[in-house]
């Protein structure tokens, strides 16, 4: 049964889009179908993990929720060699990153049941076993719908105290929407923190399963968003725990 997750966080610069790369990649090392949705419409970056260049973009997101194209005409294949020599395949739907575009999406909106809609339609038509939506930071009308149409919510947060303040109101919300499964996945941890310590402490503020606890490494910010860092290092600590955290998703 094809499940959709939403990665989700409620202020930038978590890492986001990399996590959502990262576990989309992990899934497909088991050889599935797996599609990623960047509906950051108004600062889309998880193109660049992948190596996709701008200028090969014909179509985008914004054509389909502007009714000039169906949604699979959006999705690009995108499987990065080791997951191909496992059988996966990962498609990406990107959201443009021409300034113009921008613009108009921040200047007229779209149809977010479109959204849904083309969200449903994707899983059907590319036959996926999983569907990643990499949500917009904060809560909006987009963000509450995804949620409520995935089978599971992962929200990631930093050990910031503005951090934990928004993810309480994320959590409460994702509790009336009755999302089934909800995961809390702490990132860009400091060296010097107690990682136990950092799961325990969250863990009890939010009641909820924490699916792991990321430390910020030297080898993650060389990396610069210069690819995925699970197939790049898959022997490094954080790829091992980033594929574990994967599988407690889907299972």
């Amino acid at each position: 049964m094809p499940k959709i997750i939403s990665i989700h966080s409620f202020r930038g610069g978590t890492g986001k889009s990399n996590m959502t790369a990262n576990i989309a990649s992990s899934l497909a090392l088991h050889g599935k179908r797996v599609g990623i949705v960047d509906t950051d419409i108004q600062s889309p970056g998880i193109h660049v993990l992948f190596g996709m260049d701008e200028e090969n973009m014909t179509r985008a997101l914004n054509d389909y929720l502007w009714g000039e194209c169906l949604i699979e005409d959006t999705a690009y294949i995108v499987t990065p060699p080791p997951v191909k020599e496992a059988g996966g395949t990962i498609y990406l739907i990107p959201s443009s990153i021409k300034p113009g575009e921008i613009a108009r999406v921040l200047r007229e909106g779209y149809d977010v049941a479109r959204l849904i809609d083309g969200i449903r339609q994707l899983v059907d038509r590319l036959k996926l076993d999983y569907l990643l939506i990499d949500t917009h930071p904060g809560l909006n009308e987009e963000t509450l719908l995804s949620i409520t149409i995935s089978d599971a919510l992962v929200v990631i947060l930093r050990p910031d105290n503005q951090d934990y303040q928004g993810t309480a109101v994320t959590v409460e919300l994702a509790r009336q929407l009755e999302v089934p499964k909800m995961f809390l996945l702490v990132n860009k941890v400091p060296a010097a923190f107690d990682r136990e310590q950092v799961r325990e402490k969250v863990a009890k503020t939010y009641n909820a399963q924490v699916a792991g606890v990321i430390q910020l490494t030297d080898e993650v910010v060389r990396l610069a968003s210069g690819g995925v860092f699970c197939l790049l290092y898959p022997d490094h600590p954080v790829a091992k725990q980033i594929r574990g955290i994967a599988d407690l998703i889907v299972a």
